[in-house]
C-alpha cells in the first residue's frame, strides 16, 4: 500500500474506548443516574472487593486518580519531612510529585536495561535519610521486587509502588501493586482498565494502612463521621466504579490481546539488530507481562518517528522524551547517564483493543521499510 491507501493508526483510539461499548455503558449509566447513586455507593465497595480479589489483596480503595493514590500511600506510610524517597526517573512526573507534596525528597535513580528501577541504582543512592524505595512497575512489567525486597528488609525502609501501569502484571506469580506496604493504580482511559476519565486505585494488605488511607481520601473522617486528620477529597466516582466494574469482567481477554499483539509485535521486528524490543510474553518466567504501551529503542529514533507519522501511523515520546530528572525546573542535579543515553531512543508504538492484526502488519511493515528500504 502506498501512504495514501494506507489506513491511519492513531497511537491510541480514544473513541473506541466508548464505541465499542456503547450500548453496554449507556445501561450502566441510566442505572447509576436513576439511582442518583454518585459518591461512595454500591458500586464503589462492589469494585473494591471484586479488584481485591482479582489481585489476591486484603484492601482496595477507589480514588481520584493515581498521583493522590500514591500521595494518599506515602502519607499513610508516615512518609514526610525530611526523608527520602528513591525513584526511577524513567517515569511519569506523578511519581516525583507525590513524593514532594508528602512533604519528602524525591531523589530519581537509573533505570536498567529492562527501562525498570535499577536494583544497583537505588543501593547506590541509599542514605541515612532513605525511608522509603518508590519502583514504577512501568508498560505492564513488574520490577525486580526480590531484590527492591531485600534491600529494603537490610536498610528498614518501606516500598510503596508506582503500579499505575502494571494491572494484571505479575513477578514470580504475584501481582503488580501486592509488594509494598501499600501501591496506587490507575485507571486513567488509556490504562488496561480504563474508565472515562480519572480514576485510580490503592491497594494494600495492611489493615491499619488501609484505614488511615480511608480517612486521607475522604477530608480526613473516620467512618463516623469524626475528622481526625487533615485529608483530601479524593474519593473514586461512583459512576466511574461502575464502568470499571463492568470492565473488569472481560479483563483477562484485554490481557490475552494485548500479548497477543506483543507476540506479533516481536516476531515481525526481532529481525532488525536497529531497534531493541522489550520481552516477549514468553521470554522471562520470573515475568508475567501484560503491556500497557509497547516501548522500543530504536537507532535514528527521531528520523525513524517521522517515517511512519508520514505514513498515518502515530508514536509517542515517553513522558514528552523526558525523565523525570531532565526537568530542569524542578530542581533535580543529578545525572543519570544510562537513562538519558535511553531517552533519545525510546519510542513508543501503538498498543490497544482497537489495534487489528493488519494494523500492527502495517506499522510493521513501514519500520522495515525505513531500516531496509
Amino acid at each position: 500500500m502506498t501512504p495514501i491507501e494506507a489506513r491511519s493508526i492513531p497511537f491510541f483510539d480514544y473513541p473506541a474506548l466508548f464505541l465499542e461499548e456503547e450500548a453496554g455503558l449507556m445501561a450502566l449509566f441510566r442505572d447509576v443516574g436513576r439511582r442518583g447513586a454518585f459518591i461512595q455507593q454500591l458500586d464503589l465497595a462492589r469494585f473494591e472487593a471484586h479488584l481485591a480479589v482479582y489481585l489476591n489483596a486484603r484492601h482496595v480503595l477507589g480514588v481520584a486518580n493515581a498521583t493522590d493514590g500514591l500521595l494518599i500511600a506515602l502519607r499513610a506510610a508516615g512518609i514526610g519531612a525530611g526523608d527520602e524517597v528513591i525513584f526511577s526517573s524513567h517515569t511519569m512526573v506523578a511519581t516525583a510529585a507525590a513524593i514532594h507534596f508528602a512533604g519528602a525528597t524525591p531523589v530519581p535513580v537509573d533505570c536498567g536495561p529492562d527501562h525498570l528501577i535499577d536494583p544497583a541504582a537505588v543501593e547506590a543512592a541509599i542514605t541515612a535519610r532513605t525511608r522509603a524505595l518508590l519502583p514504577t512497575q512501568l508498560n505492564g512489567r513488574t520490577a525486580d521486587m526480590e531484590a527492591l525486597g531485600r534491600l529494603a528488609v537490610g536498610h528498614g525502609l518501606t516500598i510503596v509502588e508506582d503500579a499505575a501501569q502494571a494491572l494484571g502484571s505479575r513477578f514470580e506469580g504475584r501481582a503488580a501493586a501486592t509488594f509494598g506496604s501499600a501501591a496506587a493504580i490507575s485507571f486513567f482511559p488509556a490504562k488496561l482498565l480504563g474508565c472515562l476519565g480519572d480514576g485510580g486505585a490503592v491497594v494494600t494488605n495492611d489493615p491499619d494502612m488501609c484505614g488511615r488511607m480511608m480517612e486521607l481520601r475522604d477530608h480526613g473522617r473516620r467512618g463516623d463521621g469524626e475528622v481526625v486528620s487533615w485529608g483530601l477529597n479524593s474519593r473514586l466516582d461512583n459512576l466511574q466504579a461502575a464502568v470499571l466494574d463492568y470492565r473488569l469482567r472481560s479483563f483477562e481477554r484485554v490481557i490475552e490481546r494485548r500479548r497477543a499483539l506483543a507476540q506479533l509485535y516481536r516476531q515481525r521486528l526481532e529481525g532488525l539488530e536497529e531497534l531493541v524490543l522489550p520481552p516477549g510474553p514468553d521470554g522471562d518466567v520470573r515475568h508475567f507481562d501484560v503491556y500497557q504501551n509497547y516501548e522500543i529503542e530504536a537507532q535514528r529514533r527521531d528520523e525513524l518517528r517521522g517515517h511512519l507519522k508520514a505514513r498515518g501511523i502515530g508514536t509517542a515520546l515517553a513522558w514528552g522524551g523526558k525523565a523525570v530528572h531532565q526537568w530542569e525546573r524542578l530542581g533535580f542535579r543529578q545525572r543519570l547517564p544510562f537513562t538519558e543515553r535511553l531517552f533519545e531512543r525510546l519510542l513508543l508504538l501503538p498498543m490497544h483493543m482497537a489495534l487489528s492484526k493488519d494494523d500492527l502488519h502495517q506499522v510493521c511493515d513501514a519500520i522495515h521499510s525505513f531500516y531496509r528500504g
